[in-house]
């Protein structure tokens, strides 16, 4: 579950265009109604990628080629983004539970920078935020043994409770991935009590662990580990580190030629699960993590390419020991 935006993806030369429109270079914010149709009606006339995105969107992609029956529950526009996210799902094999919503879909705009590669971020919420308690059925949540959930919804702090009853009452294993530190910043008290509760695995990068703990990375993910079954902390290019009563692990990154780091730590919770779902020890769980996120900082956006998922399956199968046939 998760906000359903469209990831719209746009190469920009030079930053006359982000001055134009006030966004600093490198920054990462929330614009309104206004500023988000200004932007989009620019972007309209530009070469820009349009893929279904958002945090567990981008997750559930993952899982779902990976071969693992997925769903989503999100909320959308009636207008034609909605349906594009839609059908982007459906053509992957994803069950969506999309309501609707009395504001336009959500778009999380993208502009990279050349030179650099760097990526300024404005994201229009739209009715992805309209999302509410009351609109969760069990229904949504049964015949799933994983409920993976994105930080960014904490901030509706009843509708995340809601959502992990529910997922519990399934029979789900909760994931949580915090997705941001100002969020975990400002949820601190709430985080802690829903971890500790229902949360079984949790991903966190650097940041949110040492917003979360109040402690240096290695140390955040001991606290971490100790309010749930399995405790994750991505350390970007240094790989990540994972956590599960006693046992420790550190996982290095793959190498890869990176030119965007988007989709990195949704896809590696993809890869992660996925491991995971066949019984794989933690070590692999976080190697098979690392392979998939490698490919997606190849390329521009948060889906890997056709190539580049077969190299990876293909990797995986090997470490995994699951014969292709």
């Amino acid at each position: 579950m998760g906000n359903a935006l469209i990831d719209i993806l746009a190469v920009l030369p030079d930053e006359n265009l982000l001055e134009k429109l006030h966004l600093p270079k490198g920054s990462m914010q929330h614009v309104d109604g206004e500023t988000g149709s200004k932007i989009w009606q620019i972007i309209k006339s530009m070469d820009a990628q349009y893929v279904p995105g958002g945090s567990a969107s981008n997750t559930i992609t993952g899982t779902a080629i990976f071969g693992m029956p997925s769903g989503f529950i999100g909320k959308v526009g009636d207008d034609d983004l909605g349906s594009l996210f839609k059908s982007g799902q459906e053509n992957i094999g994803i069950r969506s539970n999309l309501l609707k919503g009395s504001k336009a879909t959500g778009r999380a705009m993208t502009f990279i920078t050349i030179p650099g590669r760097e990526r300024t971020f404005a994201t229009y919420l739209g009715s992805a935020i309209e999302l509410v308690a009351d609109e969760l059925k069990p229904e949504f949540f049964e015949g799933y043994d994983y409920f993976y959930i994105e930080g960014y919804l904490v901030q509706n702090q009843e509708l995340l409770r809601r959502a992990v009853e529910l997922a519990k009452a399934a029979g789900s294993i909760v994931v949580l991935d915090m997705a941001s530190y100002n969020v975990v910043e400002s949820n601190d008290a709430f985080l802690h009590d829903i971890i500790e509760n229902y949360v079984d695995i949790v991903f966190a990068n650097e940041l949110e662990a040492k917003a979360f703990a109040k402690k240096e990375p290695r140390e955040a993910l001991d606290v971490i580990a100790g309010l749930c079954d399995i405790a994750v902390v991505k350390l970007g290019p240094e790989g990540s580190m994972i956590k599960s009563g006693c046992g420790y692990c550190k996982i290095d990154a793959w190498p890869a030629d990176t030119i965007d780091a988007t989709g990195a730590g949704d896809l590696y919770a993809a890869g992660f699960l996925y491991a995971h779902s066949h019984g794989m020890p933690m070590e692999i769980c976080g190697e098979v993590g690392s392979i998939i996120s490698a490919k997606v900082v190849e390329v521009i956006g948060p889906k890997v390419d056709i190539p580049r998922w077969k190299s990876a399956k293909q990797q995986i199968r090997t470490l995994m020991g699951i014969n292709e046939n």
